[in-house]
């Protein structure tokens, strides 16, 4: 299971410098990936987090200043070698498929094969207001969009016809350097996107919450997987907290000291986790530090 850090892409800390600065720092600590997320705008007035139904709050302010994650991590993949560079997520349906795929396998080529793609369906409504996408696009029309994706990956000459998108026979390069495509992982909330996931032979990517519903989750994953007839992909873990200098008497999963976390890190180790990541929004200066100690665990 490889460790990894979020890449200082949004909020007060972000910057140029500072992405390389924990990208150089982890890949020299022996991290195994470096991360960033997508994020359109802050809305002025609140909104439901999690998407329609979910609570109603005023959107956190790191929201307002965000680095698109794939020109961020092009940019640490430049001065890096081996480290893994993920996204956790960029929403698909914002983009056009065609040019988000010409995107990623750019950057999969400039980084030798590093990249490791998360994809979402996006979840605010008003960043679906601003990219001119009915939220109603989500769930099928998500899948039609990795599978137009997926035809550009593929070998020339390439053709796509769906509902939402039409592809004409054209050579589109470049291609990503594993045949197929990069590994793609989906976020997944819902039993419906696991499915999906399973289904068309992809990787999955969660944020833990409660130890039994991620539990829950993989095991419906790879049971999927199973009956799909697919070997299921790579399994992603974020960590919405920090790993602390001291210990903490009330703690979500896989956050506290490094002494608390490594004994979580077991239970990952027993579902067969790819990657667990911790994201957080704290000074690039003490991202690595902080994770550094649970390699010697």
């Amino acid at each position: 299971m490889k460790l990894g850090v979020s890449l200082p892409v949004s909020g007060e800390h972000a910057s140029p410098e500072g992405i390389v600065q924990v990208a150089e720092e982890a890949e020299r600590a022996g991290l195994g990936s470096v991360w960033a997320y997508e994020r359109l705008l802050r809305p002025d007035g609140p909104i439901a987090m999690g998407g329609p139904g979910g609570p109603v709050m005023d959107p956190p302010e790191s929201f307002a200043n965000v680095y698109d994650p794939l020109q961020a991590l092009g940019h640490a993949a430049a001065r890096t070698e081996r480290i893994t560079l993920g996204t956790s997520v960029v929403a698909a349906l914002f983009h056009n498929p065609v040019t988000l795929a010409r995107r990623i396998a750019t950057l999969d080529r400039l980084s030798g094969g590093r990249l490791l793609a998360g994809l979402g369906q996006g979840w605010m409504a008003q960043e679906f207001e601003a990219a001119g996408v009915p939220m109603r696009r989500r769930g099928a029309g998500f899948e039609e969009h990795l599978r137009a994706m997926r035809a550009v990956w593929g070998p020339d000459p390439v053709s796509f016809e769906g509902r939402f998108h039409t592809i004409p026979t054209s050579r589109i390069g470049p291609k990503p350097v594993r045949d197929g495509g990069p590994a793609v992982v989906l976020g997944a909330a819902s039993p419906a996107a696991v499915d999906r996931a399973a289904r068309l032979g992809l990787g999955l990517t969660l944020v833990i919450f409660d130890w039994d519903v991620l539990r829950a989750t993989i095991e419906a994953y790879r049971r999927a997987a199973e009956t799909a007839g697919n070997p299921g992909g790579p399994i992603v873990v974020q960590v919405n907290g920090p790993v602390t200098a001291e210990p903490l008497d009330e703690r979500a999963p896989l956050t506290g000291s490094a002494e608390q976390v490594a004994g979580d890190l077991a239970e990952l180790d027993e579902l067969a986790v790819d990657h667990v990541f911790w994201f957080t929004e704290d000074e690039p200066a003490g991202r690595v530090a902080a994770i550094e100690p649970l390699l010697r665990r």
